[in-house]
């Protein structure tokens, strides 16, 4: 049986936006804009929740690795490799692996 690799995807997070949306790519990193403010951990819980319902996995399989005070941070999606995660997203580029 062959297990899938986890896939990593860099983010660019700008907290307090209008509304919770993917914006697109720009320098390799996912540009995501939430409404929830960076405090207590709400923003990060707003990036896991819209990554898990796009990429259509459960909520405990994304988690933020790295980045977790910064707007910068490094999301790990359980099961599902890299290229995978882009085009699963919508989006045309992104990090090469």
């Amino acid at each position: 049986m062959s297990e899938r690799a986890d896939g990593t995807i860099a983010v660019r997070v700008q907290p307090r936006a209008a509304r919770d949306e993917i914006a697109g790519e720009r320098g390799g990193k996912l540009v995501v804009r939430l409404v929830a403010p960076p405090v207590e951990g709400r923003a990060n819980e707003a990036l896991r929740r819209l990554l898990a319902k796009r990429l259509g996995v459960a909520n405990s399989r994304v988690s933020v690795v790295r980045g977790a005070r910064s707007r910068d941070k490094l999301v790990r999606v359980v099961g599902l490799p890299t290229p995978d995660l882009w085009r699963a997203l919508g989006i045309r580029s992104g990090r090469p692996e």
